[in-house]
């Protein structure tokens, strides 16, 4: 491990006002995406989709670093340059998601159990050659009255630690994700409780790996009611209640956290992260953001799978990372969405 070469990425990432772009759906997610635009999901498709994001003008103002599905690692521009490659020119750091997915855990089987981890270090030193040099491993956990089992934190947590020492025994920038899902009727008092014990829980699994805080990347999801809860929480509540569970159980060594939108709409991630910047106004952490779709949406709507549209395009997905960058200094303002 080399500690200097880990803290030289960490540090390139965490850059006051830019944040990260999750363009590492996996096959059946690109797929659903495609089909809202009535697109077939054929490789060169996706290829010229990623094209068209990463060579967006201007995008290197408010981006530090794009996370890479597997196979956007060893594609190529159509002039035939790597993206890796074209990132690292632009000064965007280029990473690469790496678990495989998750499935019922045994036993247990409303909860799950991100896989991946055999052969991890192998697949990790390759993408390091072809230049990732940061990971992404997600780990869900569902709110129900019973769930998520204390077994299935306790195990998603081990998992994630582990992953995270292998990142940084081979100079891995690590992005721990743990996401506790908006899918449910829950309270937002529900998220949190239920947040509270998964984030100590895996701070508690990283201390025992030896894991150096100072070269990880925390990805987690705010502390917000479920899609049907019959009552929503306001802007403001939101916000509090992400930090306060932030403040009690995310060690100040942590450098960045860059929250997941988790299904919010593009601007409600934009509305939530500016409240959330607007009211730490002690912090021992970066606050920025790792969305995908949030970042992404408008811009895919309006390309649609047409070269034409790629300039128009390029501008709503710049807008959007615009706006995000302001939310990280507090500065955003609803009005802005219509300048």
């Amino acid at each position: 491990m080399n500690t200097s070469n880990l803290l030289q990425t960490v540090n390139s990432i965490t850059t006051q006002g830019k944040g990260i772009l999750a363009a590492d759906e996996s096959a059946p997610t690109i797929k659903k995406r495609f089909q809202a635009i009535n697109l077939e999901s054929t490789e060169e498709n996706r290829r010229a989709y990623r094209e068209m994001l990463f060579t967006t003008p201007g995008l290197n103002e408010y981006i530090s670093g794009i996370i890479l599905f597997e196979e956007t690692l060893y594609q190529t521009t159509q002039g035939k340059k790597p993206f890796p490659k074209l990132l690292a020119e632009l000064g965007i750091v280029p990473g690469v998601k790496v678990d495989k997915g998750f499935t019922p855990l045994a036993n247990f089987s409303d909860d799950n159990i991100t896989q991946g981890l055999d052969g991890l270090g192998e697949r990790l030193s390759e993408y390091k050659k072809q230049g990732a040099r940061f990971a992404k491993w997600r780990a869900v956990f569902k709110i129900t009255a019973h769930n998520p089992n204390r077994i299935a934190i306790k195990s998603n947590a081990e998992v994630l630690a582990r992953y995270a020492a292998i990142c940084q025994s081979i100079d891995i920038v690590p992005i721990v994700e743990p996401e506790v899902l908006m899918d449910g009727d829950h309270s937002i008092e529900r998220c949190r409780d239920v947040s509270l014990v998964v984030f100590h829980q895996v701070f508690h699994a990283l201390f025992k790996h030896k894991i150096i805080f100072e070269c990880m990347i925390l990805k987690p999801s705010m502390v917000i009611a479920g899609t049907n809860a019959q009552l929503k929480a306001t802007v403001n509540e939101v916000a509090l209640a992400t930090l306060n569970t932030l403040y009690e159980t995310v060690p100040a060594a942590v450098p960045t956290i860059n929250f997941l939108s988790g299904g919010q709409s593009s601007e409600l991630a934009t509305t939530h992260l500016n409240a959330i910047n607007s009211l730490a106004t002690k912090k021992p952490w970066n606050l920025s953001f790792s969305y995908g779709r949030a970042l992404q949406e408008h811009a895919l709507k309006t390309w649609n799978g047409k070269d034409e549209n790629i300039p128009l395009a390029q501008k709503k997905l710049l807008k959007r990372a615009k706006l995000n960058s302001l939310a990280c200094l507090g500065k955003y303002k609803p009005e802005m969405e219509k300048e």
